[in-house]
């Protein structure tokens, strides 16, 4: 059994969605950041960098517990503990889907959530921040829109967990000021892994807690997601 602690983000997406692609049982434990529950002491033991999503395999290596937090890590993980193709066993193929994991993680992950931000959450004008972020969304659609012009998918002609990071953050595009239709190539990716059948069944996971697209944000959750809160959780730690 692997218990998750989550919330309907694309990183907890991700991890959803790779349960559900390798049918390992699961129990989700919603960690609602916009109430910051994150900072809670039990989930700062499971992750001291209090973001969500953390596991905990009870059933780990020497059939001892693991936890493991970073969304990328508990993908490689899971799919080698599976000994799912979702890793890919050829070496080229292993290491083009890891370049692609790695291009989420550093790349399209952080830089859509700042475009993100700026665009919808920044309570004072910041023209700047929303031009540079909205214009880098842009160029990693471009990156990504000619990858998956010479190639099925990320990392070859095999859907791997490289997809699966970075299907995810593709959704709701609009919030980074940009459209799908723009981008022909991810747009074909796009809708063609949304049809796989762990994809919705993943999203469904607290969707009933999940903000609406256009919804704006409380005092209370920019207090705990961008306020001070989250210093004074480490300085108490």
């Amino acid at each position: 059994m692997i218990d998750v602690y989550t919330w309907p983000t694309p990183n907890g997406h991700k991890v959803h969605i790779m349960l559900e692609e390798v049918g390992l049982k699961y129990a989700i434990h919603p960690i609602a950041i916009g109430k910051g529950e994150q900072f809670q002491d039990f989930f700062l033991k499971l992750n001291p960098n209090h973001r969500i999503p953390a596991i905990v395999d009870r059933e780990g290596p020497e059939g001892k517990p693991l936890t493991l937090f970073e969304s990328g890590a508990i993908l490689y993980y899971l799919a080698e503990k599976t000994g799912s193709e979702l890793l890919p066993k050829a070496p080229a193929l292993k290491y083009h889907t890891m370049q692609w994991l790695m291009f989420q993680m550093g790349g399209v992950g952080p830089m859509y959530g700042q475009a993100n931000h700026f665009r919808a959450y920044a309570v004072d004008e910041h023209n700047y921040s929303v031009e540079r972020y909205t214009k880098e969304a842009g160029r990693l659609l471009s990156v990504l829109n000619t990858r998956l012009g010479e190639s099925e998918y990320l990392a070859g002609d095999i859907y791997t967990i490289a997809d699966i990071a970075t299907w995810p953050w593709q959704r709701n595009m609009e919030k980074r000021g940009h459209s799908l239709s723009d981008f022909p190539n991810v747009k074909r990716w796009f809708d063609q892994i949304a049809e796989r059948p762990a994809v919705p069944r993943g999203i469904e996971v607290l969707a009933d807690k999940a903000r609406p697209a256009n919804a704006g944000m409380s005092a209370e959750e920019r207090k705990w997601m961008f306020g001070d809160e989250q210093y004074k959780a480490h300085q108490r730690a």
